[in-house]
C-alpha cells in the first residue's frame, strides 16, 4: 500500500507543482513560479481547452450510453445456456485481446475514403460515400462506434457476472404472479443488478474518459487538423510533446484529474442515496 501510494502521490505532487510554475522546454529547465496564472489561462482558453472538454463529455457519454444498453442486452442472452455458448462467448469477446493502437489502425484502414470497406459495403446498397474519420462532423461518432466495438464486451462480462450470481427465485416468483419477461426484468432483475451497473459505469466510465491511443493511432496530432477529436487527453499530450509547455500541460492533467475525482464521487454518493 505504502509503494502504490508512493507511485500516486510523487507523479501527482510533481505535476501540481510543474501547473504553478512556467516550466517549457525541458521540466528540469529553469522555471518561475507563477501561482495560478496557468489555471487562468486555460480557463480562458475557449479555443481549445474548453472545446477539448465538450468532446471528451461527448465521447465518453455516447460510448458509454450505447455500450451499458448494448451490453446489457447481449448480457441477458448470454444469461441462460444455450448450444454453442462457449463459442458465441468466444466470439464477442475477441475485440478485447486486440490493443487499442491495432484496432484504431484496422479501423482506420476500413473507414479510410478509397479503399476502405466501408464505403464500398454502403455502395452495395447505392448509398453515398461517407468521409467517416476524414470528416470534421463525422470523426468523432465514428471512434465512438470503434470504442464501443472494443469496449461492449467487457461491459458485458460485467454485467454477466452480476447476473450469473443472482438468485432465481425471485424471478421465478415474478413469473407465477404473471409478469412479463419485460416486467421481469425491469421490476426484479434490473434493481438487483444496481450495484454492479454502477460497476460498469465507473470501471468503463474512468476508462473512457482517458481514451487516447484510438484517437491517437487514427487521427494523429491534436486529434486532427482542425482538433475534431482533441479530448483532454490528446490535448495534454500535445502541450506536453508537441509544444513542450509542461507547466499548461500539467494544468490540463491536474483539472482532468480533480474531474475524474468529481465524477467518481458523484456515482458514487448516487449509489449511496439510492440504498
Amino acid at each position: 500500500m505504502i509503494f502504490t501510494g508512493l507511485l500516486i502521490a510523487v507523479p501527482l505532487v510533481w505535476t501540481i507543482y510543474l501547473s504553478l510554475t512556467d516550466a517549457e522546454g525541458s521540466v528540469r529547465a529553469p522555471s518561475d513560479f507563477v501561482g495560478l496564472s496557468n489555471y487562468l489561462e486555460v480557463f480562458s482558453d475557449f479555443n481549445r481547452f474548453w472545446p477539448a472538454v465538450g468532446r471528451t463529455f461527448i465521447f465518453t457519454g455516447g460510448a458509454l450510453a450505447v455500450e451499458l444498453v448494448l451490453g446489457m442486452v447481449i448480457a441477458l442472452l448470454l444469461w441462460r445456456p444455450f448450444r454453442g455458448e462457449r463459442w458465441v462467448r468466444v466470439a464477442i469477446l475477441l475485440p478485447l485481446v486486440a490493443t487499442p493502437v491495432a484496432v484504431g489502425m484496422m479501423w482506420r484502414l476500413i473507414f479510410d475514403p478509397n479503399i476502405g470497406f466501408a464505403n464500398q459495403l454502403l455502395g452495395w446498397f447505392g448509398i453515398p460515400d461517407q468521409p467517416w474519420l476524414s470528416g470534421t462532423d463525422t470523426a468523432l461518432p465514428t471512434l465512438i462506434f470503434v470504442d464501443i466495438w472494443q469496449w461492449t464486451p467487457m461491459v458485458v462480462l460485467i454485467l454477466l457476472a452480476g447476473l450469473t450470481s443472482l438468485s432465481d427465485e425471485p424471478d421465478e416468483a415474478a413469473r407465477i404472479d404473471g409478469a412479463n419477461s419485460w416486467q421481469r426484468f425491469w421490476y426484479v432483475t434490473l434493481p438487483l443488478l444496481r450495484s454492479t451497473v454502477v460497476v460498469a459505469i465507473v470501471l468503463r466510465g474512468i476508462d473512457a474518459l482517458k481514451t487516447f491511443d484510438i484517437l491517437y493511432a487514427t487521427k494523429g496530432k491534436g486529434g486532427g487538423s482542425f482538433h475534431e477529436v482533441e479530448t483532454l487527453n490528446v490535448y495534454a499530450y500535445g502541450l506536453s510533446f508537441d509544444y513542450n509547455d509542461y507547466g499548461i500541460a500539467s494544468t490540463v492533467l491536474i483539472l482532468f484529474f480533480l474531474l475524474i475525482i468529481v465524477l467518481m464521487w458523484a456515482v458514487t454518493y448516487r449509489r449511496k442515496a439510492n440504498r
